[in-house]
């Protein structure tokens, strides 16, 4: 099965567009290439660009051609386009492996496959057949799927405003009139909450996925508890960002499993989720157990768990059975107002 892309680079002179913008600035965009550009965008996959160019002409002319807004982050300068996909990439946050480069030159997808062998370069001769791409065909469309450039313009207005923004982060966090909503799944958040488990990688506990039957099958059962959390402020929704599965016993709560998106981290909601299961499962006076299964990724995620107190309790195969003891729970965030909707009571 193909790496799902998360972000095309796109290269602009012979590639999308005939002709050399610095020889003319009469240059006409390759047939389909519109139709091409909003398709990938309307699949919720971000899009950027790489280009050898004057930035200020060849932005002009991407948005005279109406297509300016679905590029994020572009890269248009005379640097080598390794550094521009790298440059990218740490503005978006999401892993290098996700990316696709599109460009007319052999030498250009030379170099950036020498320095990022993840990255898939495709020769912009092909680029009517992208659309049939099973890489660029996601399984699951969603609605956050649907908004994730404009979410991503979001989060570059909030990042603008923390930069120039005079006093703690604290402040500015609170400033940002945040409300974390937690609730249980419904069958209508079963797509995003596939998704989630297929797109995080970093902050997941144990590299599980899970498609939309079982996700649907866990969400009626009595014994399990599917719960989804999405954040807000002035800005607008971050979309659903979180997922936890717990199996109930009369004795105690396992998290078999618990996803939160990167996006959000530095918003200081990593452990909100968390930190509000613990409570209920004290309230209910129970044990509260997690697996943690370690991946390529997801180192981040245990030392979430070790910072939040828990410890190794036991072992099954390559899964560690963690603990908290409960006794000292972390209050949330005082920036961050918790809703709990419609929650049943207890566990």
């Amino acid at each position: 099965m193909s790496k799902e892309i998360k972000c095309v680079v796109w290269d602009l002179d012979h590639t999308m567009w005939e002709g050399v913008l610095l020889e003319s600035p009469h240059v006409t965009l390759k047939p389909g290439i519109p139709e091409i550009i909003r398709e990938l965008d309307s699949r919720g996959i971000l899009q950027s660009i790489a280009s050898k160019n004057h930035r200020e002409d060849a932005l002009a002319k991407l948005k005279e051609f109406g297509l300016a807004e679905y590029f994020l982050y572009p890269e248009i300068h005379w640097n080598a386009k390794s550094t521009s996909i790298e440059n990218i990439r740490k503005n978006l946050n999401i892993g290098i492996d996700t990316f696709a480069f599109i460009d007319d030159q052999p030498f250009e997808l030379e170099e950036v496959k020498s320095v990022h062998e993840d990255v898939l370069c495709i020769d912009a001769a092909g680029y009517k057949e992208l659309l049939t791409r099973p890489c660029l065909q996601p399984r699951i469309i969603t609605k956050d799927s649907t908004r994730r450039r404009l979410m991503v313009i979001e989060d570059m207005k909030r990042q603008q405003e923390e930069e120039t923004f005079e006093g703690p982060k604290e402040e500015f966090l609170a400033s940002l009139d945040m409300k974390f909503v937690i609730s249980e799944a419904r069958e209508e958040d079963l797509q995003r909450a596939e998704e989630l488990t297929v797109r995080t990688n970093q902050l997941n506990s144990t590299g599980i996925t899970y498609d939309y039957d079982e996700l649907n099958i866990f969400r009626q059962d009595p014994n399990h508890l599917l719960l989804v959390c999405e954040l807000t402020d002035r800005y607008g929704s971050y979309g659903k960002i979180g997922l936890a599965l717990i199996q109930k016993t009369a004795e105690a709560d396992y998290l078999k499993l618990l996803l939160m998106s990167c996006r959000v981290m530095s918003r200081g909601v990593g452990t909100v989720l968390l930190t509000h299961l613990m409570q209920r499962t004290k309230k209910a006076r129970k044990r509260f157990l997690a697996e943690f299964c370690q991946t390529e990724r997801n180192r981040m995620m245990f030392v979430t768990f070790r910072l939040a107190g828990f410890n190794e309790v036991d072992k099954r195969e390559d899964i560690s059975i963690l603990e908290h003891n409960l006794e000292k729970l972390h209050p949330f965030p005082p920036y961050i107002e918790v809703q709990v909707p419609q929650l049943e009571e207890s566990f």
